[in-house]
């Protein structure tokens, strides 16, 4: 028979307790919103040090759970058991991901045959045998439903995308969603310092200055709801943490939200951060301004970089994704239907009018051109792809669309004639033409948001080999001299400016009075300087 003290001793103990995954997903949300671990260890009845082991393994976790099909088995499954063979493993998850973004046919015996071939190509030791076993095994460690998806490359499916579209439909009705809640954002690469030129065609890219475009390239993201009337601001992922022409700019400032990448790629961390602190709040604030609920759906495709629908979701599940199939991606996701194209072709005719004013010598402009101008120039050219261009891009998934009926239909054609008349007249152009400029157009046009992997780059990351470059390595190209400009310098140029376009004699009074105030501002500045006990 026990005694008193034995009997509380063991009524005190703590019930063991294992979290799903899903569990664990939602203490990480919880540490992220400012909780600690104290109370989640209350809240779920664990220790304060599995709160922390979690807090660890975070980046673990949310990428287990980003790479996983199924929100249902994340709910039941309570461990990331690991393969017998990791780094095959790691190999055939990332060419599968690949594989399933391009909407490439993946059946079982591709998948068998395919670990083979990296089971060998990775140097492991032994004899494997890709069965029907292992098979299910690497699905159900990584929550993939299905595999055996046949047949000729899914890219292009007509009927799918039909089936599709129908169903997308009813989900909408179903869920009483409006045309303002429903979104779509895609990624694009971007040749941000890509020059015009008639001799720069080089095995189908462009270079600038003799350098390789890919130096120059940025990702970004664009997003907006069915009515084009939401335009959240571009992402905008690039390879320096501060590029030394973001000098004395606070990143918040800026008119994209600016991340990095070490390749200046969307990767799944940096879609989940945009996810929940930027399309979410940003989401909620718009909805409310209109007296809508605050419920939204977010299309996206199969990228890679999109993390599983487990870890796009607000706290309340109201904010959430779907994903279109990858044999339809290519036919109706409306980022694609001309909206992004439009928007580079507003970007390059932007930068060549910049050049036109400034009269500079083209190839002088572009060389002074920095990536801080190149953000604040795709941010314009954003601005100006009209609402009709987004809600025709939903054609495909909502013909007939009402809103369409009271809009403009002008065409946001961007001649590239009539530029190519204009570079004649410009040093260093003469001889380009009008298929020079639509080549230019569509230099990035093919360019993916994400890093493709060839097989001996998926093998050396299985293996866990990383580029030794830093995600602070800064563009080479801007070399941007150190200019230390002291408050009387900066008060006698807004005096002289104000004089000289006051002189002009067809100043506005807006423009008077910005300057005035800017003039005010450096006064001031100069003043507690002067005297900094004031």
């Amino acid at each position: 028979m026990l005694s008193d003290s034995q009997g509380l001793k063991m009524s005190g103990k703590r019930k063991r307790v294992v979290l799903t995954i899903k569990d664990k997903l939602d203490i990480i949300k919880k540490l992220e919103e400012g909780s600690s671990s104290k109370q989640l260890s209350v809240i779920y009845g664990i220790g304060e040090t599995t709160v922390r082991d979690i807090r660890k393994n975070k980046e673990k976790i949310i990428t287990y759970a980003s790479n996983s099909d199924s929100t249902s088995l994340l709910a039941k499954r309570k461990s990331m058991k690991p393969s017998m063979y990791e780094e095959l493993d790691r190999a055939m998850l990332e060419w599968f991901n690949q594989q399933r973004a391009k909407g490439n046919p993946v059946s079982g015996p591709i998948c068998a045959k395919r670990a083979e071939f990296f089971f060998y190509a990775l140097g492991m030791d032994g004899d494997f045998n890709p069965s029907a076993g292992w098979l299910t095994r690497f699905k159900q460690r990584h929550s993939i439903r299905e595999i055996n998806i046949r047949g000729e490359k899914l890219n292009g499916d007509e009927t799918a995308m039909d089936e599709f579209c129908s169903n997308f439909r009813e989900f909408v009705q179903r869920e009483n969603l409006q045309p303002e809640q429903i979104y779509n954002a895609d990624e694009t690469g971007l040749f941000w310092k890509c020059l015009p030129t008639r001799t720069s065609a080089v095995k189908g890219k462009f270079t600038a200055s003799g350098r390789k475009l890919i130096e120059e390239r940025v990702t970004v993201m664009c997003c907006a709801n069915a009515t084009g009337l939401h335009k959240l601001k571009l992402c905008v992922v690039g390879k320096a943490k501060k590029p030394r022409s973001f000098k004395g700019t606070d990143t918040s400032n800026l008119p994209v939200s600016y991340f990095s990448q070490k390749g200046a790629w969307m990767d799944l961390s940096i879609f989940r951060q945009w996810f929940d602190k930027i399309f979410v709040p940003q989401v909620r604030e718009y909805l409310r301004s209109k007296g809508l609920q605050e419920k939204a759906v977010l299309l996206l495709d199969n990228s890679p970089t999109h993390p599983n629908e487990n870890v796009l979701r607000s706290d309340d599940g109201q904010i959430f994704v779907k994903y279109l199939p990858p044999n339809v991606a290519s036919l109706i996701q409306p980022m694609d239907q001309g909206v992004i194209a439009v928007m580079k072709r507003h970007y390059r005719a932007g930068l060549l009018q910049n050049n036109l004013e400034e009269g500079n010598d083209l190839k002088m402009f572009w060389k002074k051109l920095t990536l801080l101008d190149a953000l604040y120039e795709i941010s314009m050219a954003w601005n100006r792809v009209k609402p009709v261009t987004i809600i025709r891009a939903w054609d495909k998934i909502f013909p007939g669309n009402e809103e369409k009926d009271d809009l403009d239909f002008d065409e946001e054609e961007i001649s590239a004639t009539a530029l190519a008349t204009i570079l004649q007249h410009t040093q260093g152009c003469e001889k380009v033409d009008t298929e020079n400029i639509e080549q230019w157009f569509e230099v990035d046009s093919t360019e993916p948001g994400y890093e493709v992997l060839t097989d001996s780059e998926i093998i050396r990351r299985a293996q866990g080999q990383t580029d030794e470059s830093s995600e602070n390595e800064e563009e080479e190209i801007e070399l941007i001299p150190e200019r230390n400009i002291n408050h009387a310098a900066a008060l006698k140029w807004t005096e002289n400016l104000l004089d000289y376009l006051e002189q002009q004699g067809d100043m506005i009074l807006p423009d008077k009075l910005v300057i005035r105030k800017l003039r005010a501002t450096i006064r001031n500045k100069q003043k507690m300087t002067m005297n900094p006990t004031q």
